[in-house]
């Protein structure tokens, strides 16, 4: 980033080249989401989610009267953990779809599943089927404003700073990159929905900007940009300026809604018929209980948002 040196820049500038520069940036070398990584999302939890999902996919599917093909875009797909959850649950809409994993890190793109359609920006003919975006807009760059200004960033000879020089946390957040990319998904989808699953201030959390590193709070987000993650609450209200939202529930309701559940209640199911057996089977249906807890704990994960834009709905 020393190319800002002594030029003021927007934060959403500043924020895009520590998470996505191709040389320095967070997501090109190495950080990462999953138990060795930065930070943990539903995914990773375990494959519960995922066979949520497809479940969910199922019934899209359907209610789109079966199309072939049936697109799933999988957007801030990282190392492809959605895509293998999903697929292992096996949907029956996994006959006739089209899988695209979109990933601008280079380096998680490698580690994709050999079937998705691995790409590194959103596909640009319209689509029907279903864009996902798991804990994705939370990382869209922000510009910042303070009592009515914009506020950049500048790079001096301690390391960068605001300018003007105020509190970042006394700063209101515009989600300029989170509207640019709703409006770019919704005209991507002829028929079927947009879904992002996030935290956004719909909760009360504090601050509303965070950094992690190695599942640990990070130091301030202009402290070495690119070894920390940055994200932020995503606003509600300025992706509705978009289009209005057709469904909100928090992620606990909405997992509940697509038969957690159910599943949990069949994990023990087979939990105690092969537990003497103690195989993978037995083990894989018993964590969907400990998976199930995460999932919907409403002070983390399960209080997440799942906000849906239905595109001519049928």
């Amino acid at each position: 980033m020393g190319d800002t040196a002594s030029v003021a820049v927007p934060f959403s500038v500043f924020m895009h080249r520590a998470l996505y520069d191709p040389d320095t940036g967070f997501y090109a070398t190495g950080g990462a989401a999953g138990r060795r990584g930065d930070f943990v999302t539903s995914p990773e939890v375990g494959p519960l989610f995922g066979a949520v999902m497809a479940r969910a996919l199922d019934a899209w599917w359907i209610e789109l009267g079966r199309p072939d093909p049936f697109w799933v875009i999988d957007a801030g797909a990282g190392p492809g953990t959605l895509a293998r959850t999903i697929d292992a649950a096996a949907p029956a809409c996994a006959a006739v779809w089209r899988y695209v994993a979109v990933e601008v890190s280079d380096q998680q793109r490698r580690q994709h599943p050999p079937w998705v359609d691995s790409q590194a920006a959103l596909p640009t003919t319209p689509v029907v089927g279903v864009v996902l975006a798991n804990e994705l807009l939370d990382n869209l760059p922000v510009d910042l404003h303070h009592a009515g200004q914009p506020v950049q960033v500048r790079e001096g000879p301690s390391g960068f700073v605001l300018e003007p020089d105020v509190n970042i946390e006394t700063c209101q957040p515009d989600c300029t990159g989170a509207r640019a990319w709703l409006r770019e998904a919704l005209s991507l989808v002829h028929r079927g929905r947009v879904v992002v699953i996030d935290y956004t201030d719909r909760v009360s959390r504090d601050p509303w900007l965070r950094t992690f590193r190695g599942h640990q709070p990070g130091g301030h987000p202009l402290d070495q940009p690119g070894t920390q993650d940055i994200t932020v609450d995503v606003h509600v209200a300025q992706l509705e300026a978009v289009a209005p939202v057709s469904s909100e529930r928090s992620q606990a309701d909405w997992l509940r809604d697509w038969g957690i559940d159910e599943l949990v209640e069949e994990g023990r199911r087979i939990w105690h018929e092969r537990a003497p057996l103690g195989d993978l089977a037995a083990v894989r249906a018993r964590s969907r209980v400990t998976e199930a807890a995460a999932l919907l704990d409403p002070a983390g994960l399960g209080g997440f948002t799942v906000l849906e834009w239905i595109v001519n709905a049928v």
